[in-house]
Formats: structure tokens, C-alpha cells, sequence
């Protein structure tokens, strides 16, 4: 996960644009000759999508961006140390 990333995808991108490039991605994963170097970046990649993805919902609902980030940021390390 990359704030800096998320944001510009957050800012340059809409939901639903966001959502077939993971649509995408989620197929590329489920392919049987990629290597799992290629899962890994896939699933990078996955991170920040769902994460601009999230951002716009907040934003949305009214937070502010920075707040939204942060917000999500927070969430994935919380999931993290558990």
C-alpha cells in the first residue's frame, strides 16, 4: 500500500473506472502460468485500487481527502498488526 499511489489514482480516476481495472486484475490473478512474482505486483496494485476506491466512498459521505486517506492508511496497518 502506497498513499502517494492511492492518491493519484484517487484524483485521476473514477469509481467506476477503478472498478473494471480490478475487475481486470482479479481475472489476470486467477491465470495459471503467472509467477508469483506477478501475483504479488498484481496484488499491489489491488491494494491501491481498493484503497482509491474507499477514498472516494469517504470522500463521498463527506470526509475530507486527507482524511479519507489517512482513514484507510490506518485500517491496513490495523489489519496488519492483528
Amino acid at each position: 500500500m502506497k498513499i502517494p499511489v492511492i492518491r493519484q489514482l484517487f484524483q485521476n480516476s473514477t469509481p467506476e473506472n477503478l472498478e473494471a481495472t480490478l475487475t481486470v486484475l482479479e481475472a489476470f490473478c486467477e491465470f495459471r502460468g503467472i509467477s508469483e512474482e506477478e501475483i504479488d505486483v498484481a496484488g499491489e496494485m489491488i491494494t491501491n485500487i481498493c484503497g482509491a476506491i474507499e477514498v472516494h466512498e469517504n470522500v463521498k459521505a463527506g470526509a475530507t481527502e486527507k482524511d479519507a486517506l489517512n482513514a484507510f492508511g490506518q485500517k491496513v496497518m490495523g489489519s496488519i498488526d492483528r
